[in-house]
Order: C-alpha cells, then sequence, then structure tokens
C-alpha cells in the first residue's frame, strides 16, 4: 500500500474547503483516508492553513508521498 499526502474537497458548491489527508494512493480524491493531518480553506482573505507537525512528520518518515499541490501549501506555511 502506497501513503500519499493529499486534498480532499469539503464544503458546498463554490465554497470549498479542503482537509489535508494521509490516504492510499488507488482511493478516490474524497474516498476513504487513513488519517486527517490538517486543513486549508482558499476561500478566506489569510489562506487559513492548518496542519499538525507531528502527523505530518510521522507520516514523512514512514515513506509518504506529498502531492504537488500540497507541497506547494507547505512551502506556504
Amino acid at each position: 500500500m502506497s501513503v500519499i499526502l493529499r486534498l480532499s474537497r469539503r464544503g458546498a458548491k463554490n465554497k470549498p474547503y479542503y482537509h489535508i489527508v494521509a490516504a492510499d494512493s488507488r482511493s478516490p480524491r474524497d474516498g476513504e483516508y487513513i488519517e486527517t493531518i490538517g486543513r486549508y480553506d482558499p476561500k478566506k482573505e489569510q489562506k487559513d492553513i492548518v496542519i499538525d507537525r507531528s502527523k505530518l512528520e510521522k507520516w514523512i518518515q514512514k515513506g509518504a508521498q506529498i502531492s504537488d499541490t500540497v507541497r506547494t501549501i507547505l512551502s506556504k506555511k
């Protein structure tokens, strides 16, 4: 099983917010995931980004891949 850190979309139409999750790479975008690592709200002026660093480091040490979008969000944080 290959784990990837990616975004999972939540919210209503035209009002999205995202959870940053650790998921099996074969699962669909909004499907099952293993653990929630943080959240990202692009609609707010300050682009609300909340990440649990300990969970992030744990998954990276276990060899999880990071999606390009999550990598960009993490670099902003």
